[in-house]
C-alpha cells in the first residue's frame, strides 16, 4: 500500500527556513515594509481605541480644515476624516486579504496541482486559465458587481478572488512544470508516496516564495479592486472604508471646495499599503533568489590590495 503521509519538517529544513526569516528580516527595505504593514493592520484591528471620534458622527463642522483637534479635518457631512481613515483600514485590509487569500487558493488548485498532475486536467483548466487571461479582470469585476445588488465587503470578496486568480494560477503551473520531473520528487513517487503527499510535501514548500508573491499581488490587488468598486458606487456606500471615503468626497465636490483633505487620505493609504507590499517583495526576492543574493554579497564584499587600498570587487 502506497504511504500517503507527509514527512515531518526536519530539523536540517527548520533551520534552513529559520536562516530565510532571519535574511529577510536583515534586510532594510524588507523590514520597512512589513513595518508599515503592521502599523496598518494594528489599526485596522484596535480601531475602537484608537479611533479618536465616531467615524459616522456628524456634530462637527462641516470642510474644517485640518487642526489640533480633527488632524484630517473634518468632511463635508462634518465627520472627523482621521476616524474614517482608521475604522476605513479594517475594511479595506479585510477585503484585500480575504480576497488575496482566495484568489491565491484557486491559483495554487488551478495553476499548481493541474501543472504536477499534467493530462487532459491540465490542459482543460490552462484553457480556462486563458480564457480569464485574455478578459480583462477589472470590467469583468465592474460587470459582476453591477448584478450583484447591495454589494457589501464580504459579496466584493468573491468577486474579486474568483476573477483575478489567472495571473498566479499562470505563474505557479509553469513553476510546477519545472518539477514534476526533479530528482526529489521522482525518488518520492518511488518510495511510494501518493500525488497529494508529493504536492504538499515537496514541491509546495519549495514554491513557497512564489506563492507568497502571488498572495502579495492579491491583497493589494484586492485592496485597489474594492476602492475602485467603491469609488463607481459599485458596492456599499453606507460601510466606511477607504474607497467610500474617496466616493463621498468626490461627490461631494471635495476638490472643487479645496477640501484636499477629505479625499487624498484613502488614495494615500492605498499607495502606502502598496508600497509596504512592494518593498516586502523585494526583501523575499533578495532571500529566495539566489542570482540577487550573489550580486548582493559581491557588491559588498570587498578585497585588500596592495598598498592598503581596498577595492569593492565587480
Amino acid at each position: 500500500m502506497a504511504d500517503e503521509t507527509v514527512h515531518p519538517v526536519t530539523p536540517v529544513e527548520k533551520r534552513k527556513r529559520f536562516q530565510s526569516l532571519k535574511a529577510f528580516l536583515s534586510n532594510g527595505k524588507a523590514r520597512v515594509g512589513l513595518v508599515i504593514f503592521v502599523f496598518f493592520l494594528l489599526m485596522a484591528i484596535f480601531a475602537p481605541v484608537v479611533s479618536p471620534y465616531d467615524p459616522n458622527d456628524t456634530n462637527f463642522a462641516q470642510l474644517a480644515a485640518p487642526s489640533a483637534r480633527h488632524w484630517l479635518g473634518t468632511t463635508g457631512s462634518g465627520q472627523d476624516v482621521l476616524s474614517q481613515l482608521i475604522w476605513g483600514a479594517r475594511t479595506s485590509l479585510t477585503v484585500g486579504i480575504l480576497a488575496g487569500v482566495l484568489s491565491t487558493a484557486v491559483a495554487v488548485l488551478i495553476g499548481m496541482y493541474p501543472g504536477y498532475r499534467g493530462g487532459w486536467i491540465d490542459n482543460v483548466l490552462d484553457t480556462v486559465t486563458n480564457i480569464f487571461m485574455v478578459i480583462p479582470s477589472m470590467p469583468l469585476i465592474i460587470v459582476i458587481a453591477s448584478y450583484i445588488h447591495s454589494s457589501g465587503p464580504y459579496e466584493l470578496v468573491f468577486v474579486i478572488g474568483l476573477t483575478g486568480w489567472a495571473g498566479g494560477a499562470r505563474v505557479l503551473r509553469s513553476q510546477a512544470l519545472t518539477y514534476r520531473n526533479r530528482d526529489f520528487v521522482v525518488a518520492a513517487k518511488l518510495s511510494g508516496a501518493s500525488e497529494l503527499g508529493i504536492l504538499f510535501g515537496e514541491i509546495l514548500p519549495n514554491m513557497l516564495s512564489l506563492i507568497i508573491h502571488v498572495l502579495m499581488g492579491g491583497i493589494i490587488g484586492g485592496i485597489m479592486s474594492e476602492a475602485f468598486l467603491e469609488f463607481l458606487g459599485l458596492g456599499n456606500s453606507s460601510v466606511i472604508s477607504w474607497g467610500t471615503m474617496m466616493y463621498w468626497a468626490d461627490a461631494g465636490g471635495a476638490m472643487l471646495m479645496g477640501a484636499w483633505w477629505w479625499l487624498l487620505p484613502g488614495g494615500l493609504a492605498i499607495a502606502v499599503v502598496g508600497m509596504s507590499m512592494a518593498l516586502m517583495n523585494y526583501g523575499i526576492d533578495q532571500v529566495t533568489n539566489p542570482r540577487l543574493n550573489t550580486a548582493s554579497k559581491k557588491k559588498t564584499r570587498k578585497s585588500p590590495k596592495p598598498g592598503g587600498v581596498e577595492i569593492v570587487e565587480p
